[in-house]
């Protein structure tokens, strides 16, 4: 996995991020204020002198302060989650949710001295794109795109593009992966995703 996959990772961590209804109304700027917030969150945690036990914790909290945890998890299952019992979405959004929260936390101290820059937004049909370019040591920039909504109420972001690679369709191939290597038992699945890291 490189850098530029896990910086993606981190964001769409936090890329459904939600504020609370009526903080302001869906636009341009307001999208790109909502991002504005997401990258310094992220750059809070990633220049923080702390140990990676704590960056993991905080990005963490992060995530289920901010996210549609429920929604993204659900999305990583696929149609899986069409026949999954109530306890296992339940105990795949929790696992899901640590999951994440492991697997890019353990890298951030990979990104110090990199920087995000939050550049335009755009509208586009019923959302909103918003561009960021990602500097990272030793590499060119590259660009991060976060696609806004307010489509459940509320602005969240429901999808981030790094170099036009969609993040959370990966998430979705990666957890269906791991998903046949079980022969389809969920709670295996579970189970596992809750030992990992």
């Amino acid at each position: 996995m490189t850098r530029r996959n896990l910086l993606g990772g981190l964001m769409s961590g936090v890329a459904l991020a939600a504020i609370p209804s009526g903080a302001w109304a869906l636009s341009a700027d307001g999208a790109k204020r909502l991002v504005d917030l997401i990258v310094a969150d992220i750059n809070k945690v990633i220049e923080a002198p702390t140990s990676e036990a704590a960056k993991i914790a905080e990005f963490e909290k992060i995530f289920v302060r901010y996210a549609d945890v429920p929604t993204i998890a659900r999305y990583a299952l696929g149609v899986d989650a069409r026949r999954a019992s109530a306890a296992q979405i339940n105990g795949f959004t929790r696992a899901f949710q640590v999951y994440v929260s492991r697997k890019y936390g353990r890298r951030f101290r990979e990104f110090i001295g990199g920087r995000i820059e939050v550049q335009e937004a755009r509208a586009v049909k019923n959302f909103h794109e918003v561009k960021t370019i990602a500097h990272l040591r030793g590499e060119a920039p590259f660009e991060v795109a976060f696609l806004v909504s307010d489509r459940s109420g509320r602005p969240k972001f429901f999808n981030i593009f790094i170099e036009g690679v969609n993040m959370l369709l990966t998430e979705r191939t990666e957890i269906g992966s791991m998903l046949d290597r079980r022969r389809g038992d969920i709670d295996a699945l579970i189970q596992d995703l809750q030992n990992i890291g």
